[in-house]
């Protein structure tokens, strides 16, 4: 077995790394082939991403493979090795899409070459579908070729119609306010309802003989061959449940795949917010929507966990203080719940990674989504304490902090409480930001609209920003000392409002909602506090610096902040909602963003960062029983990507 190593291949903008199984090691047997069967289902879904990022995705990526794998002439041609990356970023990005920015990618070769190729491997191999391989060339090579075809998977441009001109696949022949109008209808006619579902989370709609209809994901419906398959591993996975509780979260899965019935699929959210015992854990299902301009569709996602002991006693300490969280939040009183139910805080290892976690996760989940079932039934909250560790290590001595951090001793503050408060915050934000807060009654959950990503990132954020500087984190042990948090507040800070440029092509917006989260909160800090001069952009020998004057009240400005989006969230204030996001986080200033494309470039730092999964090995003995399960870290990853499209494809 390959020593395990955090670094790994390099390409376009990417950084491949690995995450290390700690402690796997000290599960017992029938949690470990409990937490298999899980990775199984959890693969099974990939190619059910890739079809919702584009409808195009499952033939190009196909297609692309055969050529790599069949292509008999020059592998050394700039063509070829074009052809190279730009797979290995369709496999990244599950899809021709930019996995962060949403801009479809340039093929670095020719469409010439791209057709001659495709006419040189074995045409039994390819995904013709009844095509000749000139009508397959014809057809992929326009989305592939043509900026302007099918040019971004998520638009969410004002004043544009978001439906028509995303690439997204979960509408077809309908616009925006088709799909508004419709679900508003759906909603009307169901009136009032005690448990509301989540319509149109499991579903596409398109419009047929000029009558609108949704083709529901499960099995014997759409994407039903790839459900089965995770279905066949789900029950296998229930007879190891740890406990009743789990294997009736288990069972409700399946039911819901089986169905595609919302009304189960509130059932299992339930279950699986109440089972906290077992060790092994898993997400599973079409889950969030940042991948829908309208916020409605649930991408694909997988994630196989267990739990990481010593982390989860300091995520245990802020969700015992939960109610006083809330107590002492700066919103409105009106907007806070009177009682705080059934928040759940761990830090978990992941065990695999699949469909939109897959192969760029998150460091932290809180789920369900849904208001209404966090503020009766609780909520999850976990912070992925493998992939933190693979993200730190991965930083440590890459002349970062050097370049962007003001002066020595902020870069001394950074260095030395930096990763400490980045955890401290993400434990904020998912374990009790998301589940902060409540809707005022009769306000529609989904009144937001494009911009409910976005304001729903920004409250996380804000309530992690505003208790991270509290006293209460020094009194519960969570801090060392009083000044710490301001190594938080520099570090975001300065992301927002320059650092993460980095990530954004030149000449384009602020699209991805996270990001939108951060410029909006930074921006709206910095302007707010021109008078106090609280934060400033500052130049030195023609390099533009973040200098924070003033921490105690940047945090007053966060707990402002916060209480306007919460009340903005309460009453589904569509307008404010708007007029935050378009006039703080949208926008990108020209120049400084060449200035931090190029200081940034200079680095040789790829920005984004993604993760090859271990393989789990089933041990057998001469009877063939299984007596372990290892963790092999020796795959590479072009390998596993080819590994992964033989195995566990279904669709095409």
């Amino acid at each position: 077995m390959a020593d395990f190593k955090y670094r790994e291949e390099r390409f376009a903008d990417i950084q491949m790394l690995r995450y290390r199984l700690d402690g796997f090691d000290k599960l017992t047997l029938r949690q470990k082939k409990l937490a298999y069967c899980l990775a199984q289902a959890a693969l099974f879904g990939r190619d059910i991403t890739f079809d919702q990022f584009g409808k195009y995705n499952l033939k190009i990526r196909k297609t692309l493979e055969t050529v790599y794998t069949g292509y008999r002439g020059d592998r050394r041609s700039a063509d070829f090795k074009a052809l190279e990356v730009y797979l290995k970023r369709v496999w990244f990005s599950n899809g021709i899409y930019h996995h962060y920015g949403c801009d479809k990618f340039e093929p670095g070769f020719s469409e010439s070459f791209f057709t001659a190729a495709v006419k040189s491997v074995d045409k039994s191999l390819l995904p013709l579908g009844g095509l000749s391989v000139d009508e397959l060339c014809a057809e992929l090579s326009p989305v592939m070729f043509n900026p302007g075809v099918l040019p971004v998977k998520v638009n969410k441009k004002a004043g544009a119609d978001l439906v028509k001109s995303s690439a997204c696949n979960f509408y077809d022949g309908v616009g925006q306010e088709e799909v508004e109008r419709y679900y508003a209808a759906i909603k009307e006619a169901n009136g009032e309802d005690d448990e509301p579902l989540s319509y149109g989370l499991n579903t596409d709609v398109v419009k047929d003989g000029g009558a609108i209809r949704e083709n529901v994901w499960r099995v014997g419906g759409k994407y039903g061959a790839a459900i089965s398959k995770i279905v066949f591993w789900l029950e296998k996975a229930c007879d190891l449940a740890v406990n009743e509780r789990q294997r009736r979260v288990i069972e409700l899965l399946v039911k819901y795949y089986e169905t595609g019935d919302l009304r189960i699929f509130n059932e299992y959210c339930k279950e699986w917010v109440a089972e906290n015992d077992s060790p092994v854990d898993f997400i599973n299902g079409f889950i969030e929507v940042y991948d829908d301009p309208l916020g409605l569709k649930g991408t694909w996602e997988g994630l196989v966990e267990y739990r990481d002991v010593e982390g989860t006693r300091r995520t245990r300490v802020i969700s015992d203080n939960a109610q006083w969280f809330e107590d002492n939040s700066p919103v409105d009183p009106r907007f806070k719940k009177k009682q705080v139910n059934g928040v759940t805080a761990n830090v978990i290892c992941a065990a695999m990674l699949g469909g939109g976690e897959y192969p760029s996760t998150a460091i932290g989940i809180n789920l369900p989504n849904a208001d209404w079932i966090r503020a009766r039934h609780g909520s999850k909250s976990v912070t992925i304490s493998n992939i933190i560790n693979a993200y730190n290590e991965a930083a440590h001595g890459n002349g970062f902090d050097e370049e962007f951090v003001i002066d020595g001793a902020t870069k001394e503050l950074v260095r030395k409480y930096g990763d400490l408060c980045d955890i401290i915050h993400t434990d904020l934000h998912e374990c009790l930001g998301h589940g902060s807060g409540r809707l005022a009654p009769g306000t529609d959950p989904d009144a937001l609209k494009a911009y409910g990503n976005t304001i729903e990132e920004a409250r996380a954020d804000l309530f992690g920003l505003y208790y991270v500087a509290d006293c209460k984190m020094l009194q519960l042990g969570l801090l060392p000392d009083g000044e710490a948090y301001k190594a938080g507040y520099y570090t975001y800070m300065m992301n927002g409002l320059l650092t993460q440029l980095a990530r954004i092509k030149k000449g384009n917006e602020i699209e991805e909602a996270h990001m939108r989260d951060r410029a909006l909160i930074a921006r709206w800090c910095y302007d707010k506090g021109r008078a106090g001069n609280v934060v400033e952009l500052v130049k030195t020998n023609g390099k533009t610096y973040v200098r924070i004057n003033d921490y105690g009240k940047l945090r007053t400005l966060f707990g402002s902040l916060l209480a306007e989006i919460q009340r903005i969230k309460s009453e589904g204030d569509y307008g404010a909602a708007k007029d935050l996001v378009e006039y703080y986080a949208v926008k990108v200033d020209p120049s400084l963003h060449d200035e931090i494309l190029d200081r940034y470039g200079k680095l040789g730092i790829p920005p984004y960062k993604g993760f090859i999964n271990p393989i789990l090995i089933p041990v057998r003995d001469d009877a063939n029983n299984v007596v372990d399960i290892i963790a092999d870290y020796s795959e590479s990853y072009v390998g596993q990507m080819l590994r992964y499209s033989k195995a566990y494809s279904t669709l095409v």
